[in-house]
């Protein structure tokens, strides 16, 4: 090493030397000629233009997902195989390739045939769940292994590298059967790096025999649409709002993927009232404090349950189920399982509760002996619509109205079983609705009105009504309605409310306001009239109030029905009305006083506990819709039952949809300023015991009760309840300034963004 390392050294000189003789006179040489250019490189691979992806997201329900049906195996004992493409709009609002997706979860079921005589002809058969990470593994568990296409970003597909077949995947599956997935997307995040906190889903429902999507499952009988009447929509899904349970799967498409026939309640949680099954634990739900409150007949709810108050008859099943061809499954083919979910009280294997002939049944194969197309088919035996039909039974049609002499003169077409009829026996409450209406379409209700049965009969069904009137009342338009009630018997006819008759609906009697009435009783058809007293002229009837589906009020009966089926709920049995024409006799802005003054909650046992600081002193529509609707409601024992209700922590119970979403009852369009900063309705004040207040102040007080907020209605100039004025005209507060429609703080701003 040592020789050759000196051997080096002498080369090193001797080049050296050479080099200086060569330089001569010390001066560079001439540069020699640039060699060829080299072959140009590969070109590197285009880079994504700033735009074309997005990796974040803004709310759940911008993210879709697609399943490519012909690109996917995904039940069968084929090769696993999965392929689908992720969006989610961007700034603009525009779809764009989701990027970055780390973690899907793929849920599976079959819409199968029943082949047993136990359950429904098709049912939801999970086919459980499979997770696709980007390690295939989901801790410690084998997952699918999910990889992105870097040619197409958006577009992922899913491979399984184990031995045997997933778990979602089962060679007994039919494939000709549809089958429904779910795909839920993980750890996506928005621009700031916060978790989406709704869940990303997706369902598509395929025959996967020929990859053909969107088929008819069987089973949807109750669409989304239905539930989002009362639930509301969610704003960031669009999907149904409001569900708590577990979160936001917020589809009833979703939900069946746990909630099936293979779902069923341990002994003990039977015993305490629980299902599972979808039909049958919707139905219990929905049954809520109803069946609670049968439970000294045997009946049983789930305690978690027993405080909810549905707010349609849980007879009228086509609230919730379709009646479109194709879809009447559950009319149809009845179970045992979706029938207990209401008659909790059955016991099929002894028969206990079903009929008085204790008819057991070891299976669902006799159930459409007897329930099948008869008189008591789900349809007929929960007498669904009945109600609205029968209601026409007794009509009363009011033809006319004049003053003579101080005393007015109403006559009125009275109709019973068809055919016109001077018999009024049928009635049980017989009060008539009588008031003045002024320029603005404000009603002013008289404190005295006939009784229906205090008139007498020109001729047959030809009903004359009298009344004293003050020289006041006497001018200008008049309301003419009733809010009379009838009872109905075994055979359909309209019959004597009579409490120990046999009565199609029973007769159970209660005492409201002071007198008894029956509650199951029926509504009177009655058009509200309006007259003018001014003229002769019968075709002048004058203003017609603004209740009666003018421009000024801002809600419909729809909107009310959307949710309630039909007014008859809560007004029905004891007043008879249905319509806003015959509320406004007693909640509009004249009429002072409340049955129900002070906000009431609920303490942790579920006692009635604080009163409100700021009691209510009117009865006014709006400011009693609100405040019902938001749980700063009282209750009086035997005058009225709040349902909704607020909690220790003022959070509202029983209110089905989103608080805070005006457009639950509001119509689309409809403004509630106007250009004066006052209401459109025109209303400038509302009487209450002691004076007037302000309208607006007392319409946001019915929901915002605190004391900041009372302080913040009077900085803004409104008269409030603890002070109020002795004058019906008042000034129009500065609220409309900041809060109209439009506005930076505008209440259809605000109220959204709570709703979100």
């Amino acid at each position: 090493m040592m020789k050759n390392y000196n051997k080096s050294l002498l080369a090193l000189a001797l080049t050296s030397a050479l080099c200086l003789t060569a330089c001569g006179d010390g001066k560079d040489g001439v540069d020699g000629v640039d060699g060829a250019d080299g072959s140009d490189g590969q070109n590197g691979q285009n880079g994504l233009n700033a735009g074309d992806v997005v990796t974040t997201v803004y709310q759940a329900g911008d993210v879709k997902i697609s399943v490519d049906t012909s690109g996917s195996v995904l039940a069968g004992d084929g090769t696993f195989a999965l392929k689908f493409t992720a969006t989610a709009k961007n700034q603009a609002g525009v779809d764009k390739p989701l990027t970055g997706l780390s973690q899907v979860r793929i849920y599976s079921a079959t819409a199968a045939t029943n082949t047993t005589a136990d359950g429904p002809a098709i049912y939801w058969q999970s086919n459980g769940s499979l997770y696709c990470t980007l390690t295939g593994l989901n801790g410690t568990s084998n997952a699918c292994t999910l990889v992105e296409d870097a040619e197409n970003p958006g577009t992922y597909t899913g491979s399984w590298t184990y031995d045997g077949a997933p778990s979602i995947m089962s060679a007994s599956d039919d494939l000709a059967a549809p089958h429904r997935i779910m795909v839920r997307a993980y750890n996506v995040t928005d621009a700031n790096g916060n978790a989406i906190s709704d869940k990303i889903l997706e369902t598509l429902t395929y025959q996967p025999s020929t990859g053909t999507v969107d088929v008819a499952s069987g089973k949807d009988t109750v669409p989304d649409a239905v539930c989002q009447k009362c639930h509301g929509e969610s704003a960031a899904t669009g999907k149904i709002a409001n569900i708590s349970a577990h979160g936001n799967y917020e589809s009833v498409e979703n939900c069946i993927q746990c909630h099936n026939p293979a779902r069923q309640p341990s002994a003990t949680q039977a015993e305490e009232g629980y299902v599972f099954d979808m039909p049958a634990m919707i139905h219990r739900i929905h049954g809520g404090e109803h069946l609670a409150a049968l439970s000294v007949y045997g009946f049983k709810q789930a305690e978690e349950w027993a405080e909810i108050g549905y707010p349609a008859p849980l007879n009228e099943c086509t609230v919730c189920h379709s009646t479109e061809e194709g879809k009447t499954t559950w009319n149809d083919e009845p179970t045992r399982a979706a029938c207990t979910g209401c008659h909790s009280n059955i016991d099929f294997e002894t028969g206990k509760g079903h009929s008085e002939f204790l008819l057991a049944q070891a299976d669902d194969s006799n159930c459409v002996s007897c329930h099948g197309a008869s008189a008591i088919s789900p349809m007929n035996a929960h007498r669904v619509g009945e109600r609205k039909e029968l209601a026409s039974l007794v009509q009363i049609n009011f033809t006319g109205a004049s003053v003579n002499s101080g005393t007015l003169t109403v006559t009125a077409d009275v109709t019973v079983n068809g055919a016109l009829s001077s018999d009024l026996s049928v009635l049980g409450v017989k009060s008539t609705l009588m008031g003045n209406v002024d320029s603005k379409g404000e009603v002013h209700r008289w404190s005295s009105r006939p009784a229906l049965t205090t008139g007498s009969f020109s001729a047959v069904g030809k009903l004359v009504l009298t009344r004293p009137v003050t020289t006041e009342e006497a001018t200008g338009t008049i309301y003419v309605g009733t809010e009379a009630t009838f009872c109905v018997d075994q055979n359909k006819k309209a019959a004597t409310c009579d409490a120990t008759a046999d009565l199609a609906y029973g007769n159970p009697v209660e005492v409201v306001h002071g007198s008894p009435v029956f509650t199951t009783a029926i509504g009177v058809t009655a058009t509200t009239k309006f007259f003018n007293l001014d003229t002769t002229d019968a075709a002048d009837a004058g203003t017609s109030a603004r209740f009666a589906g003018t421009d000024k009020i801002t809600v419909d009966v729809a909107s009310c029905e959307a949710c309630h089926n039909s007014l008859d709920v809560t007004k029905g049995g004891g007043h008879g009305v249905y319509t806003f024409d015959q509320c406004m006799d007693c909640h509009n802005n004249d009429y002072a006083g409340s049955y129900h003054p002070n906000a009431w909650y609920k303490d942790a046992d579920g006692n009635q506990a604080v009163k409100a600081m700021t009691p209510f002193k009117n009865r006014d529509l709006v400011t009693v819709v609100h405040r019902y609707h938001s749980g700063n409601f009282d209750t009086v024992e035997g005058v009225h039952t709040a349902t909704n209700s607020r909690s220790g922590e003022l959070e509202v119970v029983g209110y089905p949809g989103v608080q805070g979403d005006c457009s639950a009852c509001h119509r689309d369009g409809a403004t509630l300023f106007a250009a004066d900063g006052g209401l459109t309705s025109g209303k400038r004040s509302i009487a209450v015991t002691g004076g007037y207040i302000s309208p607006i102040a007392e319409s946001c007080r019915s929901c915002h009760t605190s004391d900041a907020a009372l302080a913040h209605f009077k900085s803004q100039g409104a008269t409030t309840t603890d002070i109020p004025d002795d004058s019906a005209v008042l000034p129009v507060e500065s609220c409309a300034t900041c809060h109209a429609e439009g506005k930076t703080y505008g209440v259809d701003k605000v109220h959204a963004e709570v709703a979100q």
